[in-house]
Protein backbone atom coordinates (compact mmCIF):
# COMPACT_ATOMS: atom_id res chain seq x y z
CA UNK A 1 0.00 0.00 0.00
CA UNK A 2 1.37 3.47 -1.06
CA UNK A 3 0.98 6.11 1.29
CA UNK A 4 -2.07 8.62 0.50
CA UNK A 5 -3.56 5.51 -1.82
CA UNK A 6 -5.27 2.55 -2.25
CA UNK A 7 -5.34 -0.11 -4.92
CA UNK A 8 -6.83 -3.23 -5.35
CA UNK A 9 -6.25 -5.74 -8.25
CA UNK A 10 -9.65 -6.77 -10.01
CA UNK A 11 -9.36 -9.61 -12.35
CA UNK A 12 -11.80 -9.24 -16.14
CA UNK A 13 -11.85 -11.60 -18.97
CA UNK A 14 -10.73 -9.87 -22.11
CA UNK A 15 -13.81 -9.08 -24.32
CA UNK A 16 -13.97 -8.18 -27.66
CA UNK A 17 -11.81 -5.11 -27.87
CA UNK A 18 -9.56 -7.15 -26.29
CA UNK A 19 -9.22 -9.79 -28.12
CA UNK A 20 -6.23 -9.24 -30.30
CA UNK A 21 -4.01 -7.86 -27.72
CA UNK A 22 -4.78 -10.57 -24.96
CA UNK A 23 -5.17 -14.00 -25.60
CA UNK A 24 -9.06 -15.36 -24.93
CA UNK A 25 -7.76 -17.37 -21.66
CA UNK A 26 -5.46 -15.10 -20.10
CA UNK A 27 -6.88 -13.56 -17.23
CA UNK A 28 -6.22 -9.29 -17.52
CA UNK A 29 -5.04 -7.52 -14.20
CA UNK A 30 -5.65 -3.80 -13.98
CA UNK A 31 -4.83 -1.99 -11.25
CA UNK A 32 -6.52 1.27 -9.49
CA UNK A 33 -5.00 3.64 -7.77
CA UNK A 34 -6.87 6.24 -6.01
CA UNK A 35 -5.95 9.34 -4.39
CA UNK A 36 -7.23 9.84 -0.77
CA UNK A 37 -6.05 12.97 0.10
CA UNK A 38 -6.03 14.97 -3.45
CA UNK A 39 -4.79 18.09 -3.47
CA UNK A 40 -7.04 21.37 -3.98
CA UNK A 41 -7.83 23.51 -6.87
CA UNK A 42 -9.64 20.73 -9.44
CA UNK A 43 -12.72 20.46 -11.16
CA UNK A 44 -14.53 17.00 -11.70
CA UNK A 45 -16.84 16.69 -14.84
CA UNK A 46 -18.88 13.44 -15.80
CA UNK A 47 -17.62 11.58 -18.66
CA UNK A 48 -20.04 9.05 -20.44
CA UNK A 49 -18.43 5.86 -21.85
CA UNK A 50 -19.87 3.87 -24.21
CA UNK A 51 -17.45 0.74 -25.10
CA UNK A 52 -17.72 -1.94 -23.99
CA UNK A 53 -21.12 -1.31 -22.06
CA UNK A 54 -22.41 2.25 -21.73
CA UNK A 55 -21.69 4.10 -18.44
CA UNK A 56 -20.25 7.27 -16.78
CA UNK A 57 -17.37 8.68 -14.59
CA UNK A 58 -16.31 11.10 -13.20
CA UNK A 59 -13.32 12.56 -13.47
CA UNK A 60 -10.81 15.43 -12.93
CA UNK A 61 -11.51 17.90 -15.99
CA UNK A 62 -8.74 17.51 -18.50
CA UNK A 63 -6.65 20.83 -17.52
CA UNK A 64 -6.36 19.18 -14.01
CA UNK A 65 -5.43 15.95 -15.61
CA UNK A 66 -2.74 17.55 -17.40
CA UNK A 67 -1.28 19.61 -14.39
CA UNK A 68 -1.24 16.13 -12.65
CA UNK A 69 0.89 14.87 -15.97
CA UNK A 70 3.01 17.79 -15.89
CA UNK A 71 4.11 17.25 -12.14
CA UNK A 72 4.90 13.65 -12.87
CA UNK A 73 7.25 15.01 -15.92
CA UNK A 74 8.73 17.85 -13.51
CA UNK A 75 8.99 16.18 -10.27
CA UNK A 76 8.80 12.27 -10.53
CA UNK A 77 11.84 10.42 -8.84
CA UNK A 78 13.76 8.22 -11.08
CA UNK A 79 15.06 4.91 -9.31
CA UNK A 80 16.63 3.57 -12.18
CA UNK A 81 14.85 4.39 -15.23
CA UNK A 82 12.82 7.24 -16.81
CA UNK A 83 9.05 6.76 -17.33
CA UNK A 84 8.71 7.25 -21.04
CA UNK A 85 4.75 7.22 -20.66
CA UNK A 86 5.33 10.28 -19.01
CA UNK A 87 6.75 12.13 -22.09
CA UNK A 88 4.15 10.12 -24.27
CA UNK A 89 1.30 11.30 -22.38
CA UNK A 90 2.57 14.64 -22.29
CA UNK A 91 2.46 14.72 -26.15
CA UNK A 92 -0.97 13.68 -26.09
CA UNK A 93 -1.90 16.42 -23.70
CA UNK A 94 -0.14 19.50 -26.11
CA UNK A 95 -1.34 17.01 -29.38
CA UNK A 96 -4.94 17.92 -27.71
CA UNK A 97 -4.23 21.35 -27.04
CA UNK A 98 -5.44 21.01 -23.39
CA UNK A 99 -4.74 24.13 -21.29
CA UNK A 100 -2.73 23.44 -18.32
CA UNK A 101 -4.68 24.16 -14.94
CA UNK A 102 -1.69 25.92 -13.46
CA UNK A 103 -3.43 26.19 -10.05
CA UNK A 104 -4.37 22.66 -9.75
CA UNK A 105 -0.46 22.18 -10.51
CA UNK A 106 1.00 24.26 -7.78
CA UNK A 107 -1.28 22.72 -5.19
CA UNK A 108 0.51 19.02 -6.75
CA UNK A 109 3.62 20.76 -6.43
CA UNK A 110 3.20 22.12 -2.46
CA UNK A 111 1.96 18.49 -1.54
CA UNK A 112 4.71 17.05 -2.61
CA UNK A 113 7.40 19.72 -1.21
CA UNK A 114 8.35 20.41 -4.80
CA UNK A 115 7.74 24.20 -4.60
CA UNK A 116 8.29 25.81 -0.94
CA UNK A 117 8.52 29.53 -2.15
CA UNK A 118 4.89 31.58 0.04
CA UNK A 119 4.12 32.90 -3.42
CA UNK A 120 2.62 31.77 -6.15
CA UNK A 121 4.65 29.25 -9.49
CA UNK A 122 4.05 31.73 -11.92
CA UNK A 123 4.14 30.79 -15.56
CA UNK A 124 8.53 31.66 -15.73
CA UNK A 125 8.88 29.31 -12.77
CA UNK A 126 7.00 26.71 -15.02
CA UNK A 127 8.76 27.40 -17.92
CA UNK A 128 12.34 27.29 -15.72
CA UNK A 129 11.32 24.08 -14.21
CA UNK A 130 10.08 22.12 -17.57
CA UNK A 131 13.82 23.45 -19.16
CA UNK A 132 15.47 21.80 -15.97
CA UNK A 133 13.82 18.36 -16.25
CA UNK A 134 14.57 18.11 -20.29
CA UNK A 135 17.77 19.23 -19.44
CA UNK A 136 18.14 16.16 -17.34
CA UNK A 137 16.33 13.23 -19.36
CA UNK A 138 17.92 10.28 -21.44
CA UNK A 139 15.18 10.94 -24.36
CA UNK A 140 16.43 7.67 -25.70
CA UNK A 141 15.77 5.58 -22.49
CA UNK A 142 12.80 6.95 -22.12
CA UNK A 143 11.92 6.09 -25.72
CA UNK A 144 12.76 2.44 -24.98
CA UNK A 145 10.43 2.55 -21.91
CA UNK A 146 7.18 3.00 -24.14
CA UNK A 147 8.80 1.23 -27.07
CA UNK A 148 6.97 -2.47 -26.02
CA UNK A 149 3.46 -0.08 -26.16
CA UNK A 150 3.55 1.64 -29.10
CA UNK A 151 2.22 0.50 -32.77
CA UNK A 152 4.79 2.64 -34.80
CA UNK A 153 8.18 2.85 -33.73
CA UNK A 154 8.59 5.98 -35.40
CA UNK A 155 6.48 7.93 -33.42
CA UNK A 156 10.04 8.15 -31.27
CA UNK A 157 12.19 9.35 -34.07
CA UNK A 158 11.77 12.75 -32.83
CA UNK A 159 12.73 12.55 -28.79
CA UNK A 160 15.08 14.51 -27.83
CA UNK A 161 16.17 17.19 -25.65
CA UNK A 162 15.74 19.40 -28.77
CA UNK A 163 12.33 18.30 -29.64
CA UNK A 164 11.13 18.49 -26.48
CA UNK A 165 12.43 21.78 -25.53
CA UNK A 166 10.61 23.14 -28.26
CA UNK A 167 6.99 21.79 -26.94
CA UNK A 168 7.58 23.73 -24.26
CA UNK A 169 6.08 27.02 -26.36
CA UNK A 170 2.54 24.95 -26.87
CA UNK A 171 1.86 24.75 -23.46
CA UNK A 172 -1.10 27.00 -23.04
CA UNK A 173 -2.70 27.91 -19.66
CA UNK A 174 -6.39 28.71 -18.40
Amino acid sequence: MKANTRYHLLQAKPGSALASTVPANQPLRIKLEVDTVPPGEFDTEVVPVLDPIPFSVRTLSLPDLFAGKLHCVLFRRWKSRVKGRDWYDLIWFLRKRVPLHLAHLEQRMRQSNDWREERQVGFEDLLRLYDQRVGQVDFSRAAADVLPFIHDPRELDLWSTTFFSTLRERILFC
